[in-house]
């Protein structure tokens, strides 16, 4: 999907309506928001019970979820909120594949750590 810009509206600010402007519905996909991100969620796979809560809670729909289990983080739209790891039910008991810590099955992560 191509990215695209928000208009450039030509008008004084005094004019413009507070809010904004919506161009048009349902355009959310083609807006990248990712890079807006410091932290991003990171999944460990083998401890995941697939509950679906992360991809209920997510207010972004950045969770994809395929044959009723989760596939992956959209991080193209995952804007780092934690709320997926916040509302994890799920305290593993190994060390987190990716971290290496306990706690959560998804877990957060300064962007950029691999």
């Amino acid at each position: 999907m191509a990215e695209k810009q928000a208009p450039r509206l030509d008008l004084p600010w005094r004019d413009a309506r507070p809010g904004g402007v919506v161009v048009e519905t349902g355009n959310s996909e083609t807006y990248i928001t990712g890079t807006w991100r410091t932290m991003r969620p990171v999944r460990d796979m083998d401890q995941c019970t697939q509950c679906l809560i992360c991809w209920i809670m997510c207010p972004d729909s950045a969770i994809t979820v395929e044959d009723g289990k989760v596939a992956a983080f959209d991080y193209a739209h995952c804007k780092g909120c934690g709320i997926c790891a916040e509302q994890c039910p799920v305290n593993i008991k190994q060390p987190h594949s990716v971290t290496g810590n306990l706690g959560k099955v998804i877990q957060m992560v300064p962007e950029g750590d691999e």
